[in-house]
């Protein structure tokens, strides 16, 4: 045991072992079950995924996933509806500003085979990812030792400068591209979502065409997202996702095509820690406390919760029959505004005694009475 590389080790295990992602694992499902299921399928998923990777800040051996993937249309609203899932998520968790980055596989291949470099496909695409971490001379340098030669890096050019609203790029791209079937066709993906998401409008999240995005290249064969925290955080990217033409096809089912997107749930809740969006406190609690005089009491007590419960109204019982004190007490540091008493006389008048909390006022109700003014 002492002479084991503990590195490769872990390796090993977590390519061997432990699920990666949720995709993979997804796919072969819809392999499994293609006669039980309606195509197209949508579904989500969260559970835990795990990497070799070193400990750090936004970087976790285990992590969570939520995923949310249609399989069985080739339909760009799908990629459109996604993007729009990104955004009303991060808008409802308060997390305004996010930007939406968008690439296609084909346009990376179209570069590629216009600079004439369509035999170094990944080696470009792996160097031109790292733009922004090693800037254009790192990207170049890397290029040429990946045996990319000086030509191609000039006809490349114009990627290390690219800037614009998504429109002016997608211009830029299509001049770019005129000579590349492939590149015209991810193009022309391109445009459709991005006009019709800007049609549509976001609420919060922006969306950016970036040309460098090369993401999970071994499967994605169309649109590829990432999606990253607001501006002025440091972090990596919280989402990501794309299109996989024939994911299922590794096990025996052909020509399903599918589209998905990913949040990583613990880089979420990093960045909203940073931002301060989480509550001191957990602020769902019970709407009444029904007060314990005893056994009897208690019976009739929680007869009454079962039926507020059905109709949506969150009560509860104090357990003991303690001093009716320290059964206040609870009521107010649990912050619930209301304690309904429900002693021998009012069972016998079928009424309850209803005191609100922060007033002090207190009032004989009926049934239907309490119902209403707990809603």
């Amino acid at each position: 045991i002492q002479n084991i590389d503990y590195k490769k080790l872990t390796t090993l295990i977590s390519e061997k072992a432990l699920r990666y992602d949720l995709t993979v694992p997804f796919a072969r499902y819809v392999v499994q079950h293609q006669n039980e299921i309606e195509f197209p399928f949508k579904r989500y998923q969260i559970q835990p995924v795990w990497r070799a990777d070193r400990p750090q800040k936004g970087r976790f051996r285990e992590f969570y996933q939520c995923d949310a993937d249609v399989v069985g249309s080739n339909s760009l609203w799908q990629e459109v509806e996604l993007i729009q899932l990104y955004d009303s998520v991060f808008s409802q968790l308060g997390l305004g500003g996010v930007t939406i980055k968008i690439n296609n596989r084909k346009i990376l291949s179209g570069i590629a085979e216009v600079i004439g470099a369509s035999d170094k496909l990944i080696d470009f695409t792996v160097a031109l990812d790292k733009l922004d971490k090693i800037g254009e001379e790192g990207v170049k340098k890397e290029m040429l030792d990946k045996g990319i030669s000086e030509d191609a890096l000039v006809k490349a050019q114009p990627l290390f400068h690219f800037t614009g609203t998504v429109n002016e790029k997608i211009e830029k791209l299509s001049h770019l591209l005129s000579d590349s079937l492939e590149g015209m066709k991810g193009v022309n993906e391109l445009r459709f979502i991005c006009n019709t998401v800007n049609e549509l409008g976001l609420q919060t999240a922006f969306l950016d065409l970036d040309v460098t995005l090369a993401r999970g290249l071994n499967y994605y064969t169309g649109a590829i997202f990432e999606v990253s925290a607001p501006k002025g955080i440091a972090m990596g990217s919280i989402g990501g996702g794309g299109r996989y033409d024939d994911l299922t096809g590794i096990f025996g089912l052909k020509n399903i095509s599918g589209v998905g997107i990913s949040f990583g749930l613990d880089r979420i809740a990093l960045v909203m820690e940073e931002v301060d969006l989480f509550p001191e406190t957990v602020g769902t609690t019970s709407k009444a406390l029904f007060l314990n005089f005893g056994n009897k009491e208690a019976l009739h007590a929680m007869k009454t919760i079962i039926k507020l419960r059905q109709t949506g109204i969150k009560v509860e019982l104090y357990p003991d029959a303690s001093k009716i004190d320290k059964q206040f007490k609870y009521a107010d540091k649990k912050n619930i505004p209301f304690v309904i008493i429900l002693g021998e006389s009012e069972i016998e008048q079928h009424l309850f005694r209803l005191k609100n909390l922060a007033t002090g006022e207190q009032i004989k109700v009926d049934f239907n009475t309490l119902i209403k003014l707990l809603h």
